[in-house]
C-alpha cells in the first residue's frame, strides 16, 4: 500500500511544517524525557478569563466562572496528537489541519472553509506530537498494512524474555523501561506512559506541559487523538467525570456519527454507562484534565488500517480496515463537529 503525499508523520516532517507557520505562533513548551522538543502551535487571540480561583475552588463556590469566566469569549479547543508514538494518524491530521489554516488547502489539495477559518472564532491550540521520544523510536511512518506482531512490537514493546508486551499487559509495570528488551513507542524514554502518569506526584515533562497549557488556557474541549488498531472509530467517555460532561461528549458522538454516515464511514456509538465494577477504571490523563480545568476531554480512537490476514481471521463484527483517505476524512469530521459544537455552545454563529 503506497503512502500518499498528504501522510506526513515523521519528526522531520513536523519540523518542516512548523517552519512555514505564519498565521499562528509556534512555542517549545518543554523538553521530553529524551531531550526532544515538545511544540505547541497557537492560533487565535489569547483571552483573559479574570481568574480568581483554581478550578476545584471555583466549583466549590458553585460557579466555574471564578476559574475562567467564558462569558462572551471565543471557545478554546486543544488538540493533542501522538500521546503514544505509534499512533501517527493524529500527527498526519494535525499537520494537514495546519496546512489548511495556513494555505486554504491541505497537502492533498482539499479545502474546508470551516476549518481553514475556524481560528477567527476559536482559540486553537495544536500539539502534533506529545510524545516525541516514542515517535522517534518508530522506524516507520505509518501503521497501515502492518501485521499484528509488528504493531505490538512497535507499540508496547517486548519483555526481557522476548515475548510481546501487548495491551493491556504493558500496563502491569510502570515505568516499564527496566522490564523490557525493546521499549515500545507508547512510552517516553523514561518508560512513562503519559496517559497513566502519576498526576498527584512528579509527572513526566510531557505530561506536566499538557497540564500547564490546559490550566493556563482553560480549553473548552481537548481532543486526544489516538489509534485503536483495527477497531471501528469511536469516541470514549473518560471515567470519573460528571454526567453533564458525558452527555456533552455524547452529543458530539452523535454529530460525528451523522456526518460519518453521510460519507459511508463506520463509527461506533455506545450508550452512556456508569461503571461500578471492581477494580475501578483508571483515573487517566483525560479524567485528570477534566478535574483540573473543567475541559471536556474527548478521547478519539482512530482505525489504523492494519493487515491482520496473516495473524488471525478478521472479525468483521468489530473490526474494519480503513484507507489513508478514510482515516483523514474521519479526523476532519471530528474537527468540524468539535468546532461546530464549541461555537453552538458559546452562542457564536457559524
Amino acid at each position: 500500500m503506497s503512502k500518499p503525499t498528504f501522510w506526513k508523520t515523521t519528526l522531520s516532517e513536523v519540523n518542516d511544517a512548523l517552519k512555514n507557520i505564519k498565521r499562528g505562533t509556534v512555542k517549545t513548551v518543554t523538553k521530553s524525557a529524551g531531550g526532544r522538543d515538545v511544540r505547541l502551535i497557537e492560533y487565535g487571540e489569547k483571552q483573559c478569563f479574570n481568574r480568581r480561583a483554581n478550578y476545584s475552588s471555583a466549583c466549590g463556590a458553585g460557579d466555574p466562572k471564578f476559574y475562567a469566566d467564558k462569558s462572551g469569549k471565543r471557545p478554546v479547543i486543544f488538540i493533542i496528537g501522538a500521546e503514544h508514538g505509534n499512533e501517527m494518524e493524529g500527527i498526519a491530521a494535525i499537520l494537514n489541519l495546519i496546512q489548511m489554516i495556513e494555505t486554504g488547502k491541505d497537502f492533498s489539495g482539499y479545502s474546508n472553509p470551516l476549518l481553514s477559518e475556524c481560528i477567527k472564532d476559536c482559540r486553537l491550540l495544536l500539539m502534533p506530537v506529545a510524545n516525541p521520544d516514542g515517535r522517534a523510536r518508530m522506524p516507520i511512518d505509518t501503521m497501515l498494512g502492518e501485521n499484528e506482531e509488528s504493531f505490538r512490537h512497535y507499540a508496547q514493546g517486548r519483555w526481557k524474555d522476548g515475548t510481546l508486551c501487548k495491551w493491556p499487559g504493558c500496563k502491569q509495570v510502570h515505568p516499564i523501561k527496566d522490564y523490557v528488551s525493546h521499549l515500545g513507542s507508547y512510552f517516553n524514554d523514561d518508560g512513562i506512559n503519559i496517559i497513566h502518569d502519576n498526576f498527584f506526584g512528579d509527572m513526566a515533562p510531557e505530561t506536566r506541559a499538557i497540564f500547564d497549557i490546559a490550566d493556563e488556557e482553560a480549553p473548552d474541549y481537548t481532543l486526544h487523538l489516538h489509534g485503536g488498531a483495527n477497531t471501528i472509530n469511536e469516541i470514549f467517555h473518560p471515567e470519573f467525570i460528571s454526567l453533564y460532561v458525558k452527555e456533552l461528549i455524547q452529543e458530539l458522538i452523535l454529530r460525528v456519527k451523522t456526518e460519518a454516515d453521510k460519507h459511508k464511514l463506520p463509527f461506533l456509538v455506545k450508550d452512556i454507562r456508569e461503571d461500578i465494577s471492581y477494580p475501578s477504571k483508571s483515573f487517566s490523563l483525560y479524567s485528570a484534565l477534566n478535574h483540573m480545568c473543567g475541559t471536556t476531554s474527548i478521547v478519539y480512537e482512530s482505525n489504523q488500517g492494519l493487515d491482520y490476514s496473516d495473524y488471525r481471521p478478521l472479525d468483521t463484527s468489530w473490526e474494519c480496515v480503513l484507507s489513508y483517505e478514510e482515516i483523514m476524512t474521519h479526523h476532519y469530521i471530528l474537527f468540524e463537529q468539535t468546532v461546530k459544537l464549541a461555537l453552538d455552545k458559546s452562542g457564536v454563529s457559524v
